[in-house]
């Protein structure tokens, strides 16, 4: 190992390819971690793969993306091999990832979403990338927060000149068809190509092979709209495909927020208006007297007649008791089963939360309770909650999905079906009041 490179003390070895070994190593002057790209010896030598090394410093500069690895300086060592200083990814890549199976649904699509972003501004820079792959997709950290960056552009070239290309280049599992014919003449639709296979292989833990099977055939909860979306990617015909990349990024993450909205469509329609709660005796109802099956279950009454309180939808068929510190706000109208993919329509249902629109925040704001009744919720497609922790574990008359330490956070969901009533309740805090929200459960 080196020990410096450059004016760069060298700490260890990061990887080695055919071409390159990249060390991590530390800039004492600006006191901050970089990698650095050397090309290895065996090539340093040759003028066409020295020309094609610093070729992919020029474009990966020029292009000056957060979404592309970014290169800070370029030099020679003593030996006259040359090195690229490179933005470090402390996060690994897509292909350490993948080394653990398939990604949830919402996390591939964003991340492949991600990578067409970067992949668009690589092509907006006049560049098509050729080699997109799981090992030259990264993860760094941007300002604190975990960003998606494209990398290895040793066999990019300019768009401009991407009809006369006559070398077979790429990744097989990646490449598209015309990149495997001499001549076959390319343009950003090859690159689209690519990120259509990564994602193929995210939801799968496989590539595409020929005539794919759509993804939903490999992973169950995988949505028609995806299967189209991916599918149209790896068109053989490449006119049949996205025809941009920033095209694709638009399906990918529509496809990635489509079930969000659809549960806070279905929970809009548990009320129009906003109102707060009125405590009638440690009870509280937002219409009419409360009746009777409001006031069974005495032992769960018994054990928290203080300090909770209870709340009914417009209809009187679902009543559910929370701590009194979440009863700010409520919404009783009623809600649509095709939140969770069943049958549209109307049924009772109800949101209370001590603020309704910081409750809708996924990863922040505060606690609150949604309770819907419907038939045939043993079927129901319940919410995913990808950057959470889960955790699974059946109750008397139905199960509870668990999901903690949320966004590293302490906000939790537990997404309960119980007798014909479909429950999500969020939590701030270590503590965990499902089962005495269960219990308090009426219908």
């Amino acid at each position: 190992m080196p020990a410096r490179i450059g004016r760069y003390r060298v700490e260890r070895r990061l990887g080695a390819g055919a071409f390159a070994t990249v060390w991590l190593a530390e800039d004492e002057q600006l006191e901050s971690q970089v990698a650095i790209k050397v090309l290895a010896d065996n090539w340093a030598h040759q003028a066409d793969v020295r020309a094609r090394f610093e070729q992919e410093a020029q474009v990966l500069r020029r292009a000056d993306s957060e979404r592309l690895v970014r290169i800070h300086d370029y030099g020679e060592l003593p030996d006259g091999r040359p090195y690229q200083v490179m933005t470090y990814a402390d996060g690994g890549t897509l292909a350490e990832r993948l080394a653990a199976g398939p990604m949830p649904v919402r996390s591939a699509l964003r991340i492949a979403a991600d990578i067409a972003r970067a992949t668009a501004d690589l092509h907006a820079s006049g560049v098509l990338h050729r080699d997109l792959k799981p090992s030259n997709v990264l993860f760094g950290t941007v300002r604190g927060a975990e960003r998606v960056m494209v990398a290895d552009l040793g066999l990019a070239k300019a768009i401009a000149y991407a009809s006369g290309f006559t070398v077979v280049a790429g990744t097989p599992g990646y490449m598209a068809p015309e990149q495997s014919r001499p001549g076959g003449g390319l343009d950003v639709r090859a690159d689209v190509h690519a990120i259509g296979a990564m994602t193929y292989q995210m939801l799968t833990a496989t590539t595409p092979d020929g005539a794919a099977l759509p993804p939903s055939k490999r992973r169950a909860g995988v949505s028609p709209a995806v299967d189209r979306i991916v599918l149209r990617a790896l068109a053989a015909d490449r006119d049949r495909r996205w025809p941009t990349a920033d095209a694709l990024a638009d399906a990918l993450e529509e496809a990635a927020e489509a079930p969000a909205r659809r549960r806070n469509r279905a929970l809009q329609l548990a009320g129009r208006t906003t109102g707060l709660l009125v405590a009638v005796a440690g009870l509280a109802l937002l219409s009419g007297a409360v009746p009777e099956w409001a006031l069974a279950h005495s032992e769960w009454a018994s054990a928290h007649s203080k300090g909770w309180t209870r709340v009914a939808d417009s209809t009187g068929t679902i009543s559910v008791a929370v701590p009194e510190q979440w009863a700010g706000q409520a919404r009783p109208a009623g809600w649509n089963p095709a939140a969770v993919g069943l049958p549209a329509g109307t049924s009772p249902g109800l949101a209370v939360a001590a603020d309704l629109s910081s409750w809708g925040e996924e990863y922040t704001g505060g606690p609150g309770v949604f309770a819907g009744a419907a038939g045939g919720l043993e079927r129901a497609t319940l919410p995913v909650h990808d950057r959470c922790a889960r955790s699974e574990r059946a109750i008397p008359g139905g199960r509870v999905t668990r999901w903690t330490n949320c966004a590293g956070t302490s906000i939790s969901y537990s997404e309960v079906v119980v007798g014909g009533i479909y429950l999500q309740i969020k939590q701030v805090g270590a503590e965990d009041l499902t089962d005495s929200i269960v219990g308090g459960l009426h219908s």
